[in-house]
């Protein structure tokens, strides 16, 4: 019987946020780590971070912040203060990337400052911000990470939301403490072209992020082709990490087991 060689050529993460969402934290952990998957989590101000230390798991990102924004003084300021505050926690959980944002979200996910336009001096605002930000990285030894969103489906109204508006943010400070966390889910909403975008962003790239389209489930549920995104990606010589971020359709398992198989190669 002839067999197929099937190769992980990535780092698979999941975020222990939206997996196993109604069982306790510590065993969402314990289930992804037994899996083999990396642990992402978000606002680390809510967790017991002494558990998530003995828990075992190894983390490969969580938010970088607490609050702040990149675009007006104070805010940059409160950016930088929180973003302080968030390296010893991270190094605690050998947690290597620290998650960034255009603006602060809520908890609904919505801006703390909204945005109809972003000026010019936004822009040279939110580059000083993340030069700022790529400086307390070199000093610290960690590398933040700057995540696109969407403004139709789940941030409207988020300055700096769109993916060409994070790597040209990136590329402008172009410091290797300050990389893109690029996510699909995300980008197909706000952009498409996917696979031509990770071209374009492949130098800068820290992390991809992934959930399919609509709904926000894992790959396989909707209209992104993402065993095709994965070929390419192998293609480019890309190896880093790939982050589910997604609300299972139906079975936490079956959801984890579409996402490994989505991006495991024959």
């Amino acid at each position: 019987m002839q067999t197929t060689d099937r190769r992980q050529p990535f780092a698979l993460a999941v975020c222990a946020e939206t997996v196993f969402a109604k069982r306790p934290v510590p065993e969402r952990l314990e289930r992804l780590t037994a899996a083999g998957f990396l642990v992402e989590i978000w606002d680390w101000t809510r967790h017991d971070i002494k558990a998530l230390a003995r828990s075992g798991a190894t983390f490969s990102s969580m938010t970088g912040y607490v609050s702040g924004t990149l675009a007006d003084d104070a805010g940059a300021d409160e950016l930088l203060r929180t973003a302080a505050q968030s390296i010893p926690v991270a190094r605690e959980l050998g947690c290597p990337r620290l998650n960034l944002h255009g603006t602060g979200l809520d908890g609904q996910g919505l801006p703390v400052v909204k945005a109809e336009t972003v000026s010019g001096a936004m822009w040279l605002k939110a580059v000083d911000t993340l030069r700022r930000i790529a400086d307390l990285g070199e000093r610290e030894g960690v590398t933040f990470v700057l995540e696109n969103l969407n403004e139709a489906v789940d941030h409207p109204k988020t300055p700096f939301a769109k993916a060409a508006d994070t790597i040209a943010l990136v590329e402008a400070v172009n410091r290797p403490s300050l990389k893109l966390n690029l996510d699909l889910y995300h980008a197909q909403i706000g952009e498409g072209n996917l696979i031509e975008l990770c071209r374009r962003a492949l130098p800068n790239i820290g992390e991809i992020q992934v959930a399919d389209v609509p709904g926000r489930h894992e790959p396989g549920t909707g209209e992104i082709n993402y065993p095709a995104i994965a070929r390419a990606l192998d293609a480019m010589g890309y190896r880093g990490v790939i982050g589910l971020e997604a609300w299972p359709q139906g079975d936490d398992e079956l959801a984890l087991q579409r996402f490994r198989d989505a991006f495991t190669l024959s």
